[in-house]
Parts: structure tokens; C-alpha cells; sequence
């Protein structure tokens, strides 16, 4: 079966987040990049983890850690130069999303193993969209082929390659392939999958991860027991 490699972007500075790096924040006594190593270390066949200049890496074994530029592009092709020339499929994660499932790495591989050029989870957008100009809305926009899309993204390894050989700067990877005419297909997202970018977004991730493990029972008031074997794995 074809190598499947992740790289995980964990080496940006957060700007929307604060002084702090988000990546680093915990949730569910668990750094975000902590648990998206993990969950890539479950569904790949090695993982490429991306980090911020001078920043060690102390926790899960990964394959190769490599060190963020100063835009999302930069960083992806550090993490890619690291990855083994023969690998077939790359999933790109980002700790900004860091409650992905096994199954959202899943479903995007095997969109690409089923010929896609890259797979990325969606859901549909349901509240009412408008365009706002100067504290006035203008428009209301139909929103019928409109979606939210997430992380985890999967790439055939070699289109990523070439769409990245002269160093864009895109605003993501699946819209970067589309513009150089590749097929990229979406699969089901996940509603808890929040994608975290303000304190706010934080703690509501925060609040889904105590719901997840204290559900079905009423005694559970602690997040203790789940984190234990993920406590801060950076420096």
C-alpha cells in the first residue's frame, strides 16, 4: 500500500490568537499540536512536524521535525522537503483544528487513494451570509455551493510537489491546486472538528472535550484521566 506521510503546521505565530502561540495552548490538559501529532502518528505511515524557530519538540516521537517560515507556505514546504521522496499521499494537519478525528484523516486519504489530487472535509454553511460594508450590510449572498472547509487535507504527494516547485504563497493548498487545473474532492467534515483561532473558539474546544469524556456519566467534572498520557509536550 502507498506511504502516507503528515505534516503537521504548528509553526506560525497566531497572530488573530494574541501573544500567545495557539498551537501550544492546551485543551483538555492536552497541547493542541499534541494531540494532532497523535492522531496523525495513528492514521500515517510517519509524520513531518513543523515547529517555530528554536522551538524544541519533547513529546511524541515524530520522523522529522522541521522549522516554520514566515507565511503557511513556507512552512508547508519545510515539512515537505522532509518527506521521503517515495511517499505516495500527504496529509496536511493544522493544530488549529486540534479535536480531527482518526476518521477525518481517513476520509481524506482515501479520497486520494481513490484517485482524487486532494481530498478536504467540508460542512455546509447554514447561517445567513452577508457582505458588510462600513458597520452596514450591503448584500445577503446566496450560500447554496458555499462550505466550510477543514483540516485534515490530503494531497497526492506528488502534485503538491509541483504546485509548490516556484514558491506560491496561497491562502491554502486545495485552492492552490485547483487554480493549476487538479481535482480536488471533499468529504464530510465534522461540526466538532472547531477550528480554534481566538480564546473564545479555545474554550468552546475545551468545553467539547470535557462533554466527550465525561458523557454518559454525571460524576466526571475532570479531564485529568484522558491528558495523563499527553501532559505538555513542549519547551
Amino acid at each position: 500500500m502507498s506511504a502516507v506521510w503528515a505534516i503537521v503546521l504548528a509553526g506560525g505565530a497566531s497572530r488573530r490568537f494574541g501573544e500567545r502561540a495557539k498551537q501550544f495552548e492546551h485543551v483538555g490538559g492536552v497541547p493542541m499540536v499534541a494531540r494532532t501529532v497523535a492522531a496523525a502518528r495513528r492514521t500515517c505511515d510517519g509524520v513531518v512536524l513543523v515547529l517555530p524557530p528554536g522551538r524544541a519538540w519533547t513529546g511524541e516521537p515524530v520522523d522529522a521535525v522541521a522549522e516554520g517560515g514566515d507565511h503557511q507556505s513556507e512552512s508547508l514546504r519545510s515539512g515537505l522537503a522532509a518527506v521521503p521522496a517515495d511517499a505516495a499521499i500527504v496529509a496536511v494537519a493544522d493544530p488549529a483544528h486540534p479535536l480531527a478525528s482518526d476518521a477525518l484523516f481517513d476520509a481524506v486519504v482515501e479520497a486520494v487513494r481513490g484517485g482524487a489530487d486532494g481530498a478536504v472535509p467540508v460542512i455546509p454553511v447554514l447561517e445567513v451570509v452577508q457582505r458588510v460594508r462600513d458597520g452596514q450590510v450591503v448584500e445577503t449572498l446566496p450560500k447554496d455551493e458555499l462550505v466550510l472547509t477543514q483540516t485534515p487535507q490530503a494531497f497526492r504527494a506528488d502534485v503538491l510537489r509541483a504546485v509548490h516547485a516556484d514558491r506560491p504563497r496561497p491562502v491554502e493548498n486545495s485552492g492552490l491546486l485547483v487554480e493549476r487545473g487538479h481535482r480536488v474532492v471533499t468529504v464530510s467534515g465534522d461540526v466538532g472538528n472547531v477550528h480554534v483561532t481566538t480564546p473564545q473558539e479555545l474554550a468552546i474546544a475545551e468545553r467539547l472535550v470535557l462533554h466527550e469524556i465525561c458523557s454518559p456519566s454525571p460524576a466526571c467534572t475532570t479531564t485529568s484521566d484522558r491528558a495523563a498520557g499527553l501532559a505538555d509536550h513542549t519547551e
